[in-house]
């Protein structure tokens, strides 16, 4: 998480992230660390995390749209209804194609994808699903099998997330 947190820093005094930005990535990066952890491990993300992300999504939305403006926000629940969305209904449609735990995630990882904008909503899950594929491919056999029902998607959506965050396009009103 410090290496995370370091590269936001170092983004932020350079300044290519406006300060109202931080709280975003940071939060991100901490989700990113501790959900990763528990998704490789143990094949889940658990509700206690999942869950109080949209409020802590919400408020660091808020935050950054007091300063950055309202697209922000627009673009936060676009990006959520959406991702969301979609999730749901590849989980609805392939229950073991996708997890309950990827499609609540899905939710605050598309909001902070989509208040960047539409086209990093497209790159961000273009990139998960790469990034999920390489690891499905790049995996030790024995570590395939003991997920059994796939690669997790977590993870990569994690990491997308938090690229997107940190090397925003976003720049202040």
């Amino acid at each position: 998480m410090a290496l995370l947190w370091a590269l936001v820093g170092w983004r932020a005094a350079a300044g290519h992230l406006p300060w109202w930005w931080l709280p975003v990535p940071l939060l991100v990066g901490w989700l990113a660390v501790m959900l990763t952890v528990v998704d490789l491990r143990h094949r889940r993300l658990p509700n206690a995390l999942t869950l109080p992300a949209y409020p802590a999504t919400a408020a660091t939305m808020t935050m950054a749209t007091t300063q950055g403006g309202h697209q922000i926000a627009q673009g936060a629940l676009l990006g959520a209804v959406t991702l969301g969305g979609a999730y749901l209904a590849a989980h609805t449609l392939s229950p073991q194609a996708m997890g309950a735990g990827d499609v609540k995630l899905s939710g605050t990882q598309g909001a902070v994808m989509g208040a960047v904008g539409l086209p990093a909503l497209i790159v961000g899950t273009t990139l998960a699903a790469l990034l999920t594929l390489l690891l499905n491919a790049t995996a030790p056999r024995r570590t395939r099998d003991r997920w059994r029902s796939g690669v997790p998607h977590g993870p990569a959506l994690l990491a997308a997330t938090y690229v997107v965050a940190t090397f925003p396009t976003i720049q202040p009103p």
